[in-house]
């Protein structure tokens, strides 16, 4: 887990999204997506794509770490890195509203290498995402 008091910059997040990737499990497509989602508080958690037989029960790389970082009760992003292939790849319809649940001003970054990365709003690239405002 990177210091907590570090500001980890695109391309550090592109790496870590990078090398989660060689815990893909893509035997279908042989697409193996990795992403890297920074918290609030500095902590940088990883997912992968898991494809499954049951292709709906196929959960993507973004929603891997969004939900490994809600059970362990962060709910607070403020960019994540997603790579497929070792290169540039975009959240899907599903993860882009998944993420605007927690995060509507998340910065999303991709590309096809470390060193030519676009950086775009979630807001940006989910025209008009909803949630219910929280009663807490």
């Amino acid at each position: 887990m990177p210091d907590m008091n570090k500001d980890i910059d695109n391309k550090e997040l592109f790496r870590m999204a990078v090398a989660a990737e060689k815990n893909s499990y893509a035997p279908f497509s042989n697409f193996h997506v990795g992403a890297a989602l920074l918290s609030v508080d500095g902590r940088v958690f990883t997912g992968v794509n898991v494809e499954n037989s049951s292709l709906g029960a196929t959960i993507c790389a973004e929603r891997t770490a969004c939900t490994k970082a809600v059970s362990e009760g962060v709910r607070e992003f403020t960019k994540i890195a997603i790579s497929g292939n070792g290169g540039e790849a975009w959240p899907c319809g599903i993860c882009r509203q998944f993420l605007y649940e927690f995060a509507p001003n998340l910065r999303v970054i991709t590309g096809v290498d470390e060193d030519h990365l676009q950086d775009k709003s979630l807001s940006e690239i989910l025209l008009d995402g909803f949630r219910v405002e929280s009663f807490e």
